[in-house]
């Protein structure tokens, strides 16, 4: 009957208008993703019908759609805000362990120091092999990503890099290295500066991150001009101690001897070649086992000046090297376009945290939504392939970026009048069917 026709016109309009009016209700949702309404005709048949003359029943709703097409990409001013470029959903877990997906990026770190969103769900990543490592590998196992330290510990140096180039027609000091053995170390604490050519200073760090300055002292040899004898000192933290010899190559103090080659590149340390397998530089270790000023560890490292040279006529210090630090506290979070999150402490380290995980699907549209800008996978979706950022087609993450709703307000809003005009229209189709019953009950 035209009357059952117009009503499910009027229903078919009515869930149009519910799913413009959604929305338009979530145009300032992240990561919203727009649904459209399709709509199927009814259609009644039967074995020995005329399909020439068969007349359609009404339409109902098949499905309503959601469109994944991109949303735009919005900048904020919060590190651990992240937006997908391109296809992928970010992976969160769910406090009863179920897993979801969405692509609202707003995370934070909560009180455990978790990268959750303001649902509490955990956002899912890979675990680091080696997280001191920037260019370290990561497992395929999900994990929660989490920021651990909140302070990054001292490290002592171990090796020192230093490449210098030594005046080649500098001429030997006229002045006898006189060492670091003080008389009245309140009054000299200092070599005399006639006794060696050049120096250059650095600092070293102990156990217990303090930081130490030593310093490098060069000397012509007036006998050998390929020869420059090194000796080097270091101080306790009270200047009134004076320097204490920290190179030993002799057992008595004495300096470390460094031979060139006619071409004025370093051919040898203490008549060790530097190609020679053994050689690992300058042993640089403080005298007595702990340091008296504050206990930390003695001190053991190497210091290789492999790369230094003596040619032209002037003094140079092109690179000074040490792996060293003192400690930190945690500064800031920083997510890369691969999904790399690093800690980033005040002592300028970083520590790899994870990498966040992506998941693609077959079929996005099969996917269910939960609310809260969650979908779950379904059977219509298929499984999900997880990956990283950059890899089998997912997207790029942007940092310090949220994905806008996708949602084309002045497109709803058209949309929204020509739902309406089609609410009208069958509302019309079932006042003039009820006009023609009226006639006919009218008749006599």
């Amino acid at each position: 009957m035209p009357l059952n026709i117009g009503l499910s016109g009027l229903n078919a309009a009515a869930a149009d208008l519910r799913i413009t009016g959604n929305n338009i209700a979530n145009v300032g949702t992240t990561g919203f993703k727009e649904s459209r309404a399709e709509f199927g005709d009814l259609f009644a048949q039967s074995y020995n019908a005329n399909p020439q003359t068969a007349i359609g029943s009404g339409v109902r709703l098949l499905t309503s759609a959601q469109q994944f097409n991109q949303g735009s990409i919005e900048m904020t001013q919060n590190s651990l805000d992240l937006a997908v470029s391109g296809n992928g959903f970010f992976i969160v877990n769910n406090p009863d362990d179920t897993i979801a997906y969405t692509r609202a990026g707003e995370f934070q770190l909560d009180l455990d120091g978790y990268m959750v969103n303001s649902s509490g769900q955990r956002i899912q990543g890979f675990q680091p092999a080696d997280r001191t490592n920037p260019e370290t590998t990561f497992d395929s196992l999900l994990d929660d990503v989490r920021v651990a330290e909140s302070t990054s510990p001292a490290n002592a140096t171990t090796e020192i890099e230093a490449i210098v180039n030594l005046q080649s027609i500098a001429e030997a000091p006229t002045v006898a290295w006189e060492g670091f053995a003080y008389a009245d170390p309140a009054v000299q604490t200092q070599p005399d500066p006639d006794s060696y050519n050049f120096s250059t200073s650095v600092n070293l760090y102990d156990s217990q991150g303090i930081a130490r300055p030593a310093t490098m002292y060069f000397v012509k040899d007036p006998a050998a001009p390929l020869n420059w004898n090194v000796y080097v000192g270091m101080s306790q933290l009270d200047p009134a101690t004076g320097l204490s010899p920290v190179t030993d190559a002799t057992g008595t103090g004495g300096p470390a001897v460094l031979t060139f080659d006619v071409n004025g590149n370093l051919e040898s340390v203490d008549g060790t070649l530097i190609t020679d397998a053994a050689y690992q530089g300058i042993p640089v270790n403080y005298p007595g086992a702990v340091f008296t000023d504050n206990g930390a560890a003695q001190f053991n490292a190497f210091l290789d000046f492999t790369s230094s040279t003596q040619v032209g006529t002037s003094y140079a210090v092109g690179q000074m090297n040490q792996d060293g630090y003192t400690s930190g506290y945690l500064t800031g979070v920083n997510v890369d376009q691969s999904g790399v999150v690093t800690a980033r402490f005040s002592n300028s380290q970083m520590l790899v945290l994870g990498q966040v995980a992506l998941a693609q699907f077959r079929n996005p549209q099969g996917l269910q939504e939960l609310g809260d800008n969650c979908w779950a996978e379904t059977y219509s979706s298929g499984d999900p392939a997880y990956g990283a950022a950059m890899t089998g087609g997912l997207g790029v993450i942007e940092s310090s970026a949220l994905e806008s709703s996708n949602v084309d307000l002045s497109t709803q809003l058209v949309n929204l009048i020509t739902a309406q005009r089609n609410f009208q229209a069958n509302a019309k189709t079932i006042s003039t069917a009820d006009t023609i019953a009226q006639t006919i009950i009218n008749l006599r």
